[in-house]
């Protein structure tokens, strides 16, 4: 899982290994380690719920359970450059939220899928 972080906009791009991999239930994630003994830590793993939920894993990172239907619908598309767009509030009724922008690799699919048909 390739990382890219802009104020509120976390790009998470995966291949499609690692969508078959959050498809059978499985997680994906990424992990940095830095000097001192500090890592940074994000995964995905598919939730159970309608909408994506952000969790707090420990100090070191985070991770995002993903609604199951929206990630369905994003695979049917699948390959395209749009990715699945998952907003989560900051706080309770907040207009302030955090985007997670969740994207397979173009390259990668039109490889295992090919292209697509017009």
């Amino acid at each position: 899982m390739k990382v890219q972080l802009q104020g509120q906009l976390v790009r998470l791009r995966i291949s499609e290994a690692e969508l078959a991999r959050l498809q059978a239930g499985g997680t994906v994630e990424n992990l940095t380690r830095l000097p001192a003994g500090l890592a940074l830590r994000q995964w995905l793993r598919l939730g159970k719920g309608s909408q994506p939920e952000l969790l707090v894993g420990d100090a070191q990172g985070w991770g995002c359970l993903l609604p199951p239907a929206e990630l369905a619908a994003y695979v049917a598309r699948l390959p395209c450059r749009e990715g699945l767009r998952l907003r989560l509030p900051l706080a309770e009724g907040a207009e302030d939220a955090i985007e997670i922008d969740l994207e397979v690799d173009v390259r990668d699919s039109v490889r295992s899928r090919g292209v697509p048909k017009r």
